[in-house]
């Protein structure tokens, strides 16, 4: 089939290039988000997945939005007959949902109609859900509520960061992705609608959001803080600054009011409101990353100050 792909960040690139890799379709052109500034210089970098298609001497549409008719104009002349989509970041409307004949195909890293949304795999892992997933579905005006084509599972590990955990749903939703494909243009692959029953939905994380109340029971502070690993990033605030936090692990220790720190040895422990954890890497502001007892030996932590 001739395709056109869309899809911005890393997580993505694992799709386009097994779909380039197939030898059955072909991908005429990507759309992607336009080049964004990053780094020291604020320099424009193209995402992920448009650097990949500029290896492979393929177009590029980088529309502000996919409703702009030059885009749709453009769109129309490639004459995709579908539209394979893996975090793209943008709505796509009805314009562009009619130009493909088989629609447009979205990968999404959730078993649905679990964690319809923007952050399925942050959800799955705060929620301490056992399995989670990726899903094939054809998109439609609802969000994540078209009816699915297939889907692989996976299990979520004890100590599963979201970064981990979606880079393996990265790889095996590829494969997932190119049998949809393949699946479609033979004509053995028919899309079921989603059962009503199970719906539950996982919005974008912010860096709010990602701030640790340590008013928790330890198992949901470890689960929290793993779930915005590595982004947006989990973090309190010690001393009115705010210092940044790698996993933690729940340990059985004596109990500490919650957020109170105490500095042992080899650990640095944090109170929640049921056993405490043990911190892994901090990083301070203005500070590299560093194990939580460097730290804790260089910042002089006082008897009972606290994170919060």
């Amino acid at each position: 089939m001739r395709l056109v792909f869309a899809g911005t960040p890393e997580p993505a690139v694992p799709s386009l290039r097994a779909l380039l890799e197939s030898g059955r379709h072909e991908v005429v052109a990507v759309v992607t988000r336009p080049d964004a500034p990053a780094g020291r210089g604020r320099r424009l970098v193209r995402s992920p997945v448009g650097a990949l298609a500029d290896e492979h001497g393929i177009e590029v549409l980088t529309p502000a939005t996919a409703g702009d008719p030059a885009f749709l104009d453009r769109l129309a002349e490639l004459a995709p007959d579908a539209c394979p989509v893996v975090a793209y970041g943008a709505l796509l409307p009805r314009p562009a949902l009619d130009i493909p004949r088989y629609g447009w195909v979205n990968l999404h890293f959730s078993l649905l109609p679990a964690w319809r949304g923007a952050a399925p795999v942050q959800a799955a892992i705060k929620a301490g859900d056992e399995i989670t997933g990726a899903t094939t579905f054809r998109i439609v005006a609802e969000l994540d509520a078209g009816p699915v084509y297939g889907v692989v599972t996976e299990k979520i590990g004890r100590t599963d960061t979201a970064g981990e955990l979606l880079g393996r749903l990265a790889t095996s939703g590829a494969g997932l992705l190119v049998s949809t494909m393949d699946g479609i243009e033979d004509g053995t692959l028919q899309a079921v609608p989603q059962p009503a029953d199970g719906v539950t939905y996982a919005p974008k994380v912010t860096v709010e959001d990602a701030r640790v109340s340590f008013a928790a029971p330890a198992v949901a502070v470890d689960r929290h803080v793993r779930s915005v690993t590595p982004e947006p990033g989990a973090w309190a605030v010690f001393r009115d600054q705010r210092l940044k936090l790698g996993p933690v692990q729940p340990v059985d220790a004596p109990g500490l009011p919650p957020g109170e720190l105490r500095v042992e040895r080899k650990r640095v422990l944090v109170g929640t409101a049921t056993t405490p954890v043990r911190l892994g890497d901090v990083q301070a502001q203005g500070k590299k990353r560093m194990p939580a007892t460097d730290w804790a030996r260089g910042t002089r932590i006082e008897q009972g100050e606290r994170l919060t």
